[in-house]
């Protein structure tokens, strides 16, 4: 049966949590945590997933205490990477990709990516963090960013997101998208293609790239 999707493309720029992640209970508990320190409630419950943290810190923090709000959550995630683990498929896909062909693109700082990273014995030869771009996702920076280091064209890029905000830096980067479903609703995530898992989703290595395909859902 043919696959659903083929994407011919140079390299593959991933998304981390919710893509090749789990980290779901450590965030909440993080962020449940935090929300109570400083008094602003339910935080995990309504933000949007998938942007850089000292964000939405700003959303609920005035200006003065910005700095030493987003110390604060930093401190607290960077601390709890109980539970995280890779989600299914992960591994067996980036062992397939030639490690000049991929690389993370991620809302967590540098600290916390590193943490999460190590959590999991992820060594991604390119890892962009919010730490690294001026504008963090829904802006294409950080994907922008992610290419560059890779040495290609962004457009040459395939994407890999499970959040909407993601979905969005890589529209406005001039990649093409890959969807993973888990985080939100099918209908949220405005990709190319959308896969159920990375275990729906091949590699195949070509002399110029690679090509990623996505099969039927099971």
């Amino acid at each position: 049966m043919p696959p659903i999707a083929s994407f011919p493309v140079a390299a593959v720029l991933f998304d981390m949590d919710g893509t090749l992640i789990d980290s779901t209970p450590a965030v909440a508990r993080s962020w449940r945590r935090w929300g109570e320190q400083w008094g602003v409630g339910d935080v995990f419950s309504s933000h949007e997933h998938g942007r850089p943290a000292r964000r939405i810190v700003e959303e609920h923090m005035p200006p003065e205490l910005v700095d030493e709000a987003f110390a604060s959550i930093e401190a607290i995630e960077v601390a709890d990477t109980e539970g995280i683990v890779l989600l299914p498929g992960a591994a067996r896909l980036l062992a397939a990709l030639p490690r000049d062909r991929w690389a993370i693109v991620t809302s967590c700082s540098r600290p916390l990516a590193e943490a999460r990273t190590r959590a999991v014995g992820l060594e991604a030869p390119v890892v962009v963090t919010a730490s690294d771009t001026a504008l963090g996702k829904p802006h294409p920076d950080p994907y922008l960013a992610a290419a560059t280091r890779l040495g290609r064209a962004p457009e040459q890029c395939l994407v890999v997101e499970d959040a909407p905000a993601g979905v969005a830096a890589a529209r406005a980067a001039g990649s093409p998208v890959l969807g993973v479903l888990g985080t939100v609703p099918e209908g949220r995530l405005l990709a190319d293609a959308v896969a159920s898992s990375l275990e729906q989703v091949a590699v195949a290595v070509r002399d110029d790239g690679v090509v990623i395909t996505v099969g039927e859902r099971a």
